[in-house]
Protein backbone atom coordinates (compact mmCIF):
# COMPACT_ATOMS: atom_id res chain seq x y z
CA UNK A 1 0.00 0.00 0.00
CA UNK A 2 1.09 3.60 -0.40
CA UNK A 3 2.43 5.56 2.53
CA UNK A 4 0.17 8.29 3.90
CA UNK A 5 0.97 11.02 6.42
CA UNK A 6 -0.42 10.75 9.95
CA UNK A 7 -3.99 11.95 10.42
CA UNK A 8 -3.74 15.58 11.56
CA UNK A 9 -4.95 16.43 15.04
CA UNK A 10 -8.27 18.25 15.15
CA UNK A 11 -8.00 22.03 15.45
CA UNK A 12 -10.54 24.73 16.08
CA UNK A 13 -10.64 27.75 13.81
CA UNK A 14 -7.93 29.20 11.64
CA UNK A 15 -4.30 29.25 12.74
CA UNK A 16 -1.66 31.03 10.70
CA UNK A 17 -0.04 28.61 8.30
CA UNK A 18 -2.86 26.07 8.53
CA UNK A 19 -5.44 27.64 6.24
CA UNK A 20 -6.08 24.47 4.20
CA UNK A 21 -6.56 22.39 7.33
CA UNK A 22 -8.92 25.00 8.79
CA UNK A 23 -10.96 25.10 5.58
CA UNK A 24 -11.29 21.32 5.45
CA UNK A 25 -12.38 21.24 9.08
CA UNK A 26 -14.93 23.99 8.39
CA UNK A 27 -16.23 22.13 5.35
CA UNK A 28 -16.80 18.97 7.36
CA UNK A 29 -18.55 20.93 10.11
CA UNK A 30 -20.86 22.64 7.61
CA UNK A 31 -21.75 19.36 5.92
CA UNK A 32 -22.58 17.91 9.33
CA UNK A 33 -24.75 20.92 10.15
CA UNK A 34 -26.52 21.65 6.88
CA UNK A 35 -25.78 18.85 4.40
CA UNK A 36 -23.46 18.85 1.44
CA UNK A 37 -25.96 20.60 -0.86
CA UNK A 38 -25.71 23.76 1.25
CA UNK A 39 -21.92 23.88 1.05
CA UNK A 40 -20.18 26.75 -0.73
CA UNK A 41 -16.60 27.97 -0.70
CA UNK A 42 -17.66 31.34 0.69
CA UNK A 43 -19.69 29.73 3.46
CA UNK A 44 -16.67 27.63 4.36
CA UNK A 45 -14.57 30.79 4.53
CA UNK A 46 -17.09 32.36 6.89
CA UNK A 47 -17.11 29.25 9.07
CA UNK A 48 -13.29 29.19 9.18
CA UNK A 49 -13.16 32.89 10.06
CA UNK A 50 -11.21 34.03 7.01
CA UNK A 51 -11.91 36.47 4.21
CA UNK A 52 -14.29 35.31 1.43
CA UNK A 53 -11.46 35.25 -1.08
CA UNK A 54 -8.93 33.38 1.05
CA UNK A 55 -10.04 29.83 0.13
CA UNK A 56 -9.71 30.54 -3.57
CA UNK A 57 -5.93 30.65 -3.20
CA UNK A 58 -6.15 26.89 -2.64
CA UNK A 59 -9.48 25.77 -4.09
CA UNK A 60 -10.75 27.19 -7.34
CA UNK A 61 -14.31 26.01 -6.75
CA UNK A 62 -16.59 23.83 -4.61
CA UNK A 63 -15.56 20.65 -6.41
CA UNK A 64 -11.89 21.29 -5.70
CA UNK A 65 -12.66 21.86 -2.02
CA UNK A 66 -14.71 18.67 -1.75
CA UNK A 67 -12.01 16.73 -3.61
CA UNK A 68 -9.56 17.84 -0.92
CA UNK A 69 -11.99 16.57 1.72
CA UNK A 70 -12.13 13.28 -0.19
CA UNK A 71 -8.32 13.08 -0.23
CA UNK A 72 -8.34 13.52 3.54
CA UNK A 73 -10.97 10.78 3.75
CA UNK A 74 -8.90 8.41 1.61
CA UNK A 75 -5.80 9.06 3.71
CA UNK A 76 -7.75 8.13 6.82
CA UNK A 77 -9.13 5.03 5.16
CA UNK A 78 -5.64 3.93 4.10
CA UNK A 79 -4.35 4.51 7.64
CA UNK A 80 -7.23 2.52 9.16
CA UNK A 81 -6.72 -0.39 6.77
CA UNK A 82 -2.96 -0.40 7.29
CA UNK A 83 -3.35 -0.41 11.09
CA UNK A 84 -5.66 -3.43 10.98
CA UNK A 85 -3.45 -5.36 8.57
CA UNK A 86 -0.30 -4.59 10.56
CA UNK A 87 -2.05 -5.85 13.71
CA UNK A 88 -2.59 -9.32 12.21
CA UNK A 89 0.25 -9.44 9.68
CA UNK A 90 -0.15 -10.67 6.12
CA UNK A 91 1.16 -14.21 6.51
CA UNK A 92 -2.42 -15.48 6.60
CA UNK A 93 -4.09 -14.01 3.48
CA UNK A 94 -7.63 -14.67 4.71
CA UNK A 95 -7.04 -12.92 8.03
CA UNK A 96 -5.33 -10.02 6.25
CA UNK A 97 -8.31 -9.75 3.89
CA UNK A 98 -10.63 -9.74 6.90
CA UNK A 99 -8.47 -7.00 8.41
CA UNK A 100 -8.90 -4.82 5.31
CA UNK A 101 -12.67 -5.17 5.65
CA UNK A 102 -12.51 -4.42 9.36
CA UNK A 103 -10.40 -1.31 8.74
CA UNK A 104 -12.82 -0.08 6.09
CA UNK A 105 -15.86 -0.54 8.32
CA UNK A 106 -14.17 1.11 11.31
CA UNK A 107 -13.14 4.05 9.14
CA UNK A 108 -16.66 4.48 7.77
CA UNK A 109 -18.22 4.20 11.22
CA UNK A 110 -15.93 6.83 12.73
CA UNK A 111 -15.77 9.14 9.68
CA UNK A 112 -19.32 9.16 8.28
CA UNK A 113 -19.10 12.58 6.66
CA UNK A 114 -15.81 11.75 4.98
CA UNK A 115 -17.42 8.52 3.76
CA UNK A 116 -20.32 10.47 2.26
CA UNK A 117 -18.03 12.85 0.39
CA UNK A 118 -15.50 10.37 -1.00
CA UNK A 119 -18.30 8.00 -2.02
CA UNK A 120 -20.14 10.62 -4.10
CA UNK A 121 -18.40 10.80 -7.45
CA UNK A 122 -20.75 13.60 -8.56
CA UNK A 123 -19.30 15.85 -5.82
CA UNK A 124 -15.60 15.34 -6.44
CA UNK A 125 -13.07 15.05 -9.24
CA UNK A 126 -11.95 11.56 -8.26
CA UNK A 127 -9.97 10.74 -11.39
CA UNK A 128 -8.38 14.17 -11.40
CA UNK A 129 -6.75 13.47 -8.04
CA UNK A 130 -3.54 11.43 -8.15
CA UNK A 131 -3.84 10.73 -4.42
CA UNK A 132 -7.37 9.35 -4.64
CA UNK A 133 -6.60 7.16 -7.65
CA UNK A 134 -3.32 5.84 -6.22
CA UNK A 135 -4.57 5.04 -2.72
CA UNK A 136 -7.77 3.43 -3.97
CA UNK A 137 -5.77 1.31 -6.41
CA UNK A 138 -3.31 0.33 -3.67
CA UNK A 139 -6.14 -1.16 -1.62
CA UNK A 140 -7.54 -2.94 -4.66
CA UNK A 141 -4.14 -4.42 -5.51
CA UNK A 142 -3.64 -5.55 -1.91
CA UNK A 143 -7.02 -7.30 -2.01
CA UNK A 144 -6.17 -8.96 -5.32
CA UNK A 145 -2.88 -10.26 -3.89
CA UNK A 146 -4.52 -11.64 -0.74
CA UNK A 147 -7.39 -13.26 -2.62
CA UNK A 148 -4.97 -14.80 -5.10
CA UNK A 149 -2.84 -16.21 -2.30
CA UNK A 150 -5.90 -17.45 -0.45
CA UNK A 151 -7.06 -19.32 -3.53
CA UNK A 152 -3.64 -20.86 -4.16
CA UNK A 153 -3.56 -22.07 -0.56
CA UNK A 154 -7.01 -23.60 -0.89
CA UNK A 155 -8.49 -21.17 1.64
CA UNK A 156 -10.82 -19.27 -0.66
CA UNK A 157 -13.20 -20.58 -3.29
CA UNK A 158 -11.68 -20.95 -6.74
CA UNK A 159 -14.88 -21.20 -8.77
CA UNK A 160 -15.27 -17.41 -8.95
CA UNK A 161 -12.86 -15.12 -10.83
CA UNK A 162 -10.59 -13.00 -8.62
CA UNK A 163 -12.00 -9.75 -10.01
CA UNK A 164 -15.53 -10.88 -9.11
CA UNK A 165 -14.43 -11.68 -5.56
CA UNK A 166 -12.77 -8.28 -5.24
CA UNK A 167 -15.92 -6.58 -6.51
CA UNK A 168 -18.14 -8.59 -4.17
CA UNK A 169 -15.91 -7.81 -1.19
CA UNK A 170 -15.87 -4.10 -1.95
CA UNK A 171 -19.61 -4.02 -2.54
CA UNK A 172 -20.21 -5.86 0.71
CA UNK A 173 -18.25 -3.51 3.00
CA UNK A 174 -19.56 -0.46 1.14
CA UNK A 175 -23.12 -1.68 1.50
CA UNK A 176 -22.79 -2.41 5.21
CA UNK A 177 -21.23 1.01 5.81
CA UNK A 178 -23.89 2.72 3.73
CA UNK A 179 -26.70 0.98 5.61
CA UNK A 180 -25.31 2.15 8.95
CA UNK A 181 -24.60 5.71 7.85
CA UNK A 182 -28.03 6.05 6.21
CA UNK A 183 -29.76 4.75 9.37
CA UNK A 184 -31.02 1.40 8.09
CA UNK A 185 -29.89 -0.79 10.97
CA UNK A 186 -32.96 -0.15 13.12
CA UNK A 187 -35.52 -1.02 10.46
CA UNK A 188 -33.62 -4.21 9.64
CA UNK A 189 -33.81 -5.20 13.31
CA UNK A 190 -30.08 -4.96 13.92
CA UNK A 191 -29.99 -4.91 17.72
CA UNK A 192 -26.26 -5.42 18.26
CA UNK A 193 -23.95 -2.47 18.73
CA UNK A 194 -22.88 -1.26 15.25
CA UNK A 195 -19.23 -2.42 15.57
CA UNK A 196 -20.36 -5.90 16.64
CA UNK A 197 -23.00 -6.11 13.93
CA UNK A 198 -20.51 -5.05 11.27
CA UNK A 199 -17.87 -7.48 12.52
CA UNK A 200 -20.39 -10.33 12.51
CA UNK A 201 -21.51 -9.56 8.98
CA UNK A 202 -17.90 -9.36 7.82
CA UNK A 203 -17.09 -12.73 9.35
CA UNK A 204 -20.11 -14.25 7.63
CA UNK A 205 -19.01 -12.83 4.28
CA UNK A 206 -15.49 -14.23 4.70
CA UNK A 207 -17.01 -17.63 5.52
CA UNK A 208 -19.20 -17.48 2.39
CA UNK A 209 -16.24 -16.89 0.08
CA UNK A 210 -14.19 -19.57 1.83
CA UNK A 211 -13.19 -22.77 0.05
CA UNK A 212 -15.81 -25.50 -0.14
CA UNK A 213 -14.19 -28.41 1.70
Amino acid sequence: MTTTPPVPAKRTGYHHGNLVEALLEAAIALIDEKGVDALSVREVARKAGVSPGAPFRHFSNRTALLTAVAEQAMARLTAAVRAEVEAVGDADPVEALRAIGRGYLEWARTNPTHFQVVSSRSLIDFHGSDALVAENEAIRVAMADLIGRGRREGRLRDDVPVDDLIFAARAFVYGVARMWIDGHFREWKIEKDPPDAMEGALNLFIAVIGARL
